[in-house]
């Protein structure tokens, strides 16, 4: 569900988003390259997270979408837990 909701300019970068997402999963905490696994991989990896076409919102946007509708769906109180060690606080 976080990846149908992503909202990209071309059905392409859709695919290629989904196909990134599922090498970081199995490769969970290892850098790109070595999640990736292969050079063609990395580099597709690379060209796609520095494409001028892919913004953060629109990686984002699957997951904001998923979180609201989990939200209107739950009832009563919700708490939200925020770990700090790895969270970058520089916006423009």
């Amino acid at each position: 569900m976080e990846v149908q909701g992503s909202n990209f300019q071309d059905t392409r970068l859709h695919r290629r988003f989904a196909i990134l997402l599922e090498k970081l999963w199995a490769g969970m905490g290892q850098t790109i390259p070595f999640a990736c696994q292969d050079w063609a991989s990395t580099k597709a990896a690379y060209r796609f997270l520095s494409n001028d076409r892919v913004s953060e919102h629109d990686i984002l946007s699957g997951h904001f979408a998923a979180s609201a509708a989990r939200f209107a769906a739950a009832a009563g109180t919700i708490l939200v837990l925020q770990d700090t060690t790895t969270f970058s606080y520089q916006r423009e």
